[in-house]
């Protein structure tokens, strides 16, 4: 079985509802994932947009995610042991750097791709020092990465 990554929220490749934006409740979409490699201790999740101006904005990190976990529900919100990384989303005024951070793009940009990335690791938690950006956790999970798996998402303003 291959380790696959999927939502009811959206079609792979498809357009993202509003309703999981910051146009709309903001809500993260609902997740499920299949196939876990054997060995693996926890999950890692993060989503990034590759087609902002600047550079990969990143919207969403969560891990330590327990290994008997298939998923996340929508507007999930994280108790312990999961934790929350920082979106980039504190360099804007008036918006949240913690926990999910749904598609903004820059008005007349064009469509944004929107890569919810998970991560199987041979590992229970993450070292690293919190409060972790998305890069840093994303740095932290290489060595333990025993699979990947996706769905992308877009979003045009």
């Amino acid at each position: 079985m291959t380790f696959s990554l999927r939502t009811n929220a959206f079609s792979a490749g498809g357009g993202i509802p509003k309703k999981y934006t910051y146009e709309g409740e903001n809500l993260s979409p609902p997740l499920t994932w299949s196939g876990a490699p054997v060995g693996v201790k926890s999950f890692a999740l993060i989503c990034s947009d590759p087609d902002a101006p600047h550079g990969v904005f990143q919207h969403w990190a969560i891990y330590d995610i327990p290994a008997q976990r298939t998923g996340l529900e929508e507007g999930f919100k994280p108790t312990p042991p999961i934790k929350l990384g920082l979106n980039d989303f504190g360099s804007i005024p008036g918006y949240s750097n913690v926990g999910y951070g749904g598609p903004l793009p820059p008005r007349g940009h064009g469509p944004h791709r929107y890569y919810f990335r998970l991560y199987a690791l041979s590992t229970a938690a993450l070292p690293v020092k919190e409060p972790a950006t998305c890069l840093e956790i994303a740095k932290a999970a290489e060595p333990f990465t025993l699979a990947t798996a996706e769905v992308m998402g877009t979003y045009e303003r």
